[in-house]
């Protein structure tokens, strides 16, 4: 296999010399450039004698079975090509294994890597999300989300963190979108805040101008900078008083009122904004709420965690899910008949996703890895693709698994223009027999165990983050998995990112040395790049994140950021080793 490394013409003229030796001396070369592949033996060679000689070679079998020793080019760089037909394989097969070498070597190639080794209409940018950012809880008419409300509970966040502040995006964006320009971003992608532009969540409350006025300021700004504004309508900040109301997304109730939120952000921004996301990381939102009550609005089962509020960790999932899936179709459908044709404008979905390696090479084992795609992933692409739920989930969730009506079914069924994908880590999957039935969850009903470690031994370097392990190969298995299993659809990499600690006791000149965030996202682009050559229609990736920024349960431990915020003195913006790589990367 073809392990990260290269791009643009360098690469096509290495698979052109392969794809001529392929053809002409086949399977002898084939399983030696494999095994030198897996080696990654050699680093460098001046390769274009090689490719000269093989592309004249191939040239000439048009006329003569053996081609003329007067025909070939003389040698260059070491490669002798003019020789005798008979001589020829024999030497040109050293040379070809050395590229095949020097093409699987990540060092030499990673120099020659850059945005030119994508499309010219590949999207580059990253990312945020209103809460993490904005600050500003109570100013400019804001009313008040489910997490200004958890944030607020002691216990709840990691040293009481809150997004009161967080970046204070709200009042510094001028300068952090000039900070993406210098960068040569392509594209910012950031939530609106749902209870910025209704307070109490519904049109009852009225529609506040000051939060419209925001993010058309915010958009205009991030347009005049060369930008493309990607939006996410909803992300994770449910109005508190619709969870005080009917629960929020456990209510039916909800659907109306997020088609109203969803509406005002298409009637308001529309004309500029022209790719929407309905939701992001959904599964995120009813796992961590509603499974385990880590995060917002924090409920579970009593035999899930104790510390949670009372809720049913064996049902309210499910019935969260459902709940967006409807109410995500029904934007979809309302923006696609009364807004895209004039808008010109796309929507979709935002879902994340792990990869799973089996832990053993087992039917058991590969069980576990396709109940856990089908129940992080499938639970939300099988009825947007498919128009139903994984047979998995339906088979063994009996009644706790909500059902679509035909009528919805038929509405979820297309509801997207492209996909955005998530991603930050792969696991070891195995079985695992069926919970108790008197304490079902939904992490249960998965019946498998996951583990980035096998024998002892990391699927990929573990990261600051515990939970993560830098995979890079995972993506490019769940970016083909995704356009095996659902048609090929359009594919955003919407979030991709490492964390290191928030050391508050290291020199601000170490801090801002993150040598592993540009490894991590050089490799993952490789693989995203590998993807797309085997036809996965990619058509952009996004950083997670644009600054360090509040982490949810994890408040402010983590620092994911291209940006380092310095919160011990006055959150002032400084760029790291990986902000100027990326800008050089994306040097046009």
């Amino acid at each position: 296999m073809w392990m990260a490394g290269g791009g643009g013409a360098d690469t096509a003229r290495v698979a052109k010399v392969l794809s001529v030796a392929l053809r002409r001396l086949q399977a002898p070369i084939a399983a030696q450039l494999i095994r030198i592949c897996q080696r990654s033996a050699a680093t460098g060679l001046q390769y274009q004698a090689v490719y000269k000689c093989s592309k004249r070679w191939d040239l000439d079998r048009n006329h003569s079975a053996n081609p003329s020793p007067a025909t070939l080019p003389s040698s260059e760089s070491g490669v002798g090509c003019r020789a005798g037909a008979g001589r020829m394989a024999g030497r040109l097969l050293p040379a070809l294994l050395l590229v095949a070498a020097f093409a699987c070597s990540c060092s030499c190639a990673h120099a020659k890597f850059s945005r030119h080794s994508f499309p010219k209409d590949f999207v580059f940018g990253t990312g945020s999300a209103a809460y993490q950012y904005e600050g500003a809880y109570k100013e400019g008419g804001k009313g008040l989300s489910i997490w200004d409300n958890f944030t607020h509970i002691p216990g709840k966040i990691l040293n009481n963190d809150n997004g009161d502040v967080a970046d204070d995006f709200y009042h510094r964006y001028k300068e952090d979108i000039q900070l993406l320009k210098d960068m040569n971003m392509d594209a910012f992608r950031f939530s609106i805040a749902w209870t910025r532009i209704l307070p109490n969540g519904s049109l009852s409350g009225g529609i506040n101008k000051e939060g419209v006025a925001f993010y058309n300021n915010l958009i205009n700004e991030v347009i005049a900078k060369g930008l493309k504004p990607f939006v996410t309508i909803f992300h994770w900040d449910t109005p508190l008083a619709l969870e005080n109301k009917y629960k929020g997304f456990l209510s039916e109730k909800i659907i109306d009122d997020y088609l109203d939120f969803a509406e005002i952000c298409f009637k308001e921004f529309g004309d500029r904004v022209k790719a929407w996301t309905t939701f992001n990381e959904p599964w995120t939102y009813a796992e961590r709420g509603y499974a385990v009550g880590l995060f917002a609005p924090g409920r579970c089962s009593p035999y899930v965690s104790k510390s949670c509020f009372p809720g049913d960790s064996a049902r309210e999932p499910y019935i969260v899910t459902h709940n967006i899936l409807i109410a995500h179709a029904k934007a979809v459908a309302l923006y696609r008949q009364k807004y895209q044709a004039a808008q010109g404008g796309q929507i979709g979905i935002t879902v994340v996703s792990n990869w799973y390696v089996p832990n053993t090479d087992t039917p058991a084992d590969r069980g576990a890895v396709q109940r856990s795609l089908d129940f992080m992933y499938g639970w939300f692409l099988d009825p947007i693709v498919h128009g139903a739920y994984p047979g998995t989930m339906v088979g063994y969730l009996g009644d706790r698994l909500p059902k679509f009506t035909p009528e919805q079914a038929a509405l979820v069924k297309g509801s997207y223009d492209f996909i955005g994908v998530n991603y930050y880590t792969g696991y070891y999957t195995s079985a695992a027999p069926p919970t108790n039935a008197l304490q079902q969850s939904y992490d249960g009903d998965i019946r498998a165990n996951t583990s980035g470690f096998r024998d002892g031994v990391p699927i990929g370097p573990p990261e600051f983050v515990s939970i993560f392990f830098n995979f890079p190969a995972g993506l490019r298995e769940l970016l083909l998995y995704t356009a095996r299993r659902y048609n090929n659809p359009v594919i955003y990499v919407t979030e991709n990112g490492i964390a290191e600690a928030n050391n508050k006791s290291l020199p601000l000149s170490v801090a801002l040395k993150d040598g592993d965030r540009i490894s991590f996202h050089s490799k993952h682009l490789q693989f995203v790049r590998h993807a797309m050559r085997d036809g996965v229609n990619v058509k952009g990736y996004f950083t997670w994140t644009f600054m360090d920024c509040f982490e949810w349960g994890d408040g402010y431990l983590d620092r994911f950021g291209l940006i380092f915020i310095d919160r011990l003195n006055g959150l002032k913006r400084y760029r790291k080793e990986s902000s100027y790589w990326i800008e050089k990367f994306l040097a046009r």
